[in-house]
């Protein structure tokens, strides 16, 4: 994997998630005649579930990929029922496989932003993807957040997506737009962005649905 090119994004930390929360209205009617025939099953409303499928949200079911035995089990810090209540940032910082990806977040002052945000895709480089860049590249970037910002804003996307809507999508514009898009491939188990491997995913928090993957994406290489 090249080494991450930051040389050419002009960010600063401040400015570097500026996130668009994406939102979606459901629309109702009503006023039918007593006379008029009661709707069919297929004319009726949407199910919550199939709503819920449509902006992105996922629950514990649908959790896919081989990483996802690694979580802690039950209502541990960490398991998937302990962070589904909670926003991104939070759920992610008692996540064993995001410990690299939660001191970058912090370290570019990011964790309320992320928190507060309605509808995000993140994809989570797990540790051994930050390990691969080696402790001393990392904590040279850990410490200039400029730097590292536009890094991190290139693994989320402002809009919710499951497995599903990723690869109907089939490319997609981080919040680092200078970045270049994300490329998915394949489905489930086979699923990539970037050609980082899925680990982990359709992790549900309550403001993003979040993919576990296995490197460091790097802006400006998928151009």
């Amino acid at each position: 994997m090249h080494k991450i090119r930051i040389a050419g994004i002009g960010l600063t930390a401040a400015a570097a998630l500026t996130l668009t929360a994406c939102g979606s209205g459901d629309t109702a009617s009503s006023g039918s005649s007593s006379s008029a025939p009661a709707p069919s099953s297929s004319m009726a409303a949407p199910s919550s579930s199939m709503a819920a499928a449509a902006d992105g949200v996922t629950t514990n079911a649908d959790v896919f990929g081989p990483a996802c035995s690694q979580l802690p089990q039950g209502s541990s810090p960490g398991s998937l029922d302990s962070m589904g209540p909670q926003p991104v940032a939070s759920a992610a910082s008692t996540n064993p496989l995001l410990t690299k990806l939660v001191a970058a977040v912090k370290a570019t002052n990011l964790v309320d932003t992320l928190n507060s945000q309605q509808a995000i895709t993140v994809f989570a480089p797990a540790d051994p993807a930050f390990a691969a860049l080696g402790d001393a590249k990392f904590n040279e970037l850990a410490g200039k957040p400029a730097e590292l910002a536009p890094i991190l804003q290139y693994h989320v996307v402002g809009k919710r997506y499951d497995a599903k809507g990723l690869a109907a999508a089939g490319s997609l514009e981080s919040l680092n737009t200078a970045g270049g898009p994300l490329k998915i491939e394949g489905t489930g188990d086979t699923m990539t962005v970037n050609g980082a491997k899925i680990l982990c995913g359709n992790i549900p928090t309550k403001n993003a649905t979040v993919f576990v993957i296995d490197k460091v994406l790097t802006p400006g290489t998928n151009k």
